[in-house]
């Protein structure tokens, strides 16, 4: 599952089979686009040098780091265990010359496009909203002079802090309500993916990951149909099961009815994807932060699929609701819904009594 990025926390971790889903230039803010200088790859640093190959992943990571920020932020003078991790990752802390940190993960085995782009791109559209607090992602890249692998390049978060539940909910419903922040592309069809997304405004730009799950995010125009054929059917079919797939036939046939009352309401919003109590903590200064995504634009309710491993008080629903008021009208057959999709996808990673969550809630649209 995706390793926790909980560094120098004063809280013990509290992982669980139940609850530890989640694996992703220029940007368009307002409409517009801000091009940004290209970042010296990872092959070019390393080939730049004059190191002799093969290089250690983490002087790979020091050398691209002094190609691209050292004028900024300083070069790396020490490198510490990142405090988590996972069974397909390590992490690392390094400190700069600066006074700085940054945080890199390493995948040995993969490349960095399976392992590192769609947590790249969700952490940096999250960022481009400025109201919750979200690690920076610098950079993503393939392992170059060491064999097979990927790493990603991120701000380091000392999240000691303790966690106000009503800013949290402040922030969260700033940032869906935000306008969409797109991040770049690499390839030549970019105003023609532009449009696409500004007609299709449901999914992401690349396809990410729900813990361990393939997450398909191609755009689409309604949200319905989004959600019917990308995420609820698309657990269907993983789990192989005849009984849930003749169930979910049937229910998937009633969601043009079920979210009558929202039609033609639902606006994309940047959603974490994810949103669970082992992704949410607070910064020293008390800021609350959220990582470890698995973004794409859908309807904000979706965001709580995962309320019931997120331990959210009224204090936050209170100040969330502040922000984005509740549509009373169908909302507990939606809620149903959106907690479904997990519920499904942790019975395609963890199987046993999921089924029987699922097959209930199924039967309640049959």
């Amino acid at each position: 599952m995706r390793m926790r990025m909980r560094m120098r926390m004063t809280r013990k971790a509290t992982a669980s089979p139940c609850c530890c889903c989640s694996s992703s230039s220029s940007a368009r803010l307002g409409g517009r686009r801000r091009r940004r200088r290209r970042p010296l790859s990872a092959a070019a640093a390393v080939l730049r040098s004059s190191s002799d190959l093969p290089l250690e992943p983490l002087d790979e990571i020091k050398l691209w780091i002094d190609a691209n920020l050292a004028s900024r932020l300083g070069s790396v003078v020490r490198v510490s265990g990142g405090g988590g991790g996972s069974g397909w990752a390590q992490t690392h802390v390094l400190d700069l010359k600066g006074g700085g940190k940054l945080f890199a993960k390493i995948a040995k085995g993969r490349g960095k496009d399976e392992m590192f782009r769609g947590e790249y791109e969700g952490l940096n559209a999250m960022n481009g909203t400025g109201t919750v607090g979200v690690p920076r992602a610098f950079h993503y890249d393939d392992l170059y002079g060491s064999g097979k692998g990927s790493w990603i390049l991120m701000e380091f978060v000392d999240l000691s802090g303790r966690l106000d539940q009503a800013e949290l909910g402040l922030k969260l419903g700033l940032m869906h309500m935000a306008d969409p922040v797109v991040a770049s592309r690499d390839d030549e069809d970019e105003d023609e993916d532009e449009d696409e997304e500004e007609s299709r405004p449901f999914g992401f730009f690349v396809d990410n990951s729900i813990g361990a799950t393939p997450q398909p995010n191609d755009w689409t125009a309604d949200w319905v149909e989004f959600y019917r054929e990308k995420r609820l059917w698309h657990q269907l079919k993983l789990t192989g099961d005849t009984k849930l797939l003749r169930l979910g036939e049937t229910a998937l046939e009633r969601l043009d009815e079920v979210f009558s009352p929202v039609a033609g309401s639902v606006r994309p919003s940047i959603l974490h994807g994810d949103l669970w109590s082992g992704n949410v903590a607070a910064d020293r200064a008390g800021n609350p932060v959220i990582y470890d995504p698995a973004c794409y634009y859908g309807h904000h309710e979706a965001e709580f699929g995962m309320s019931w491993c997120a331990s959210f008080t009224d204090r936050f629903w209170g100040a969330y609701e502040d922000v984005v008021p509740k549509e009373p009208a169908g909302y507990g057959e939606r809620r149903q819904l959106y907690q479904l999709y997990h519920y499904l996808n942790h019975y395609n990673l963890f199987g046993g009594s999921y089924y029987y969550t699922c097959e209930t809630i199924l039967k309640q649209f049959n």
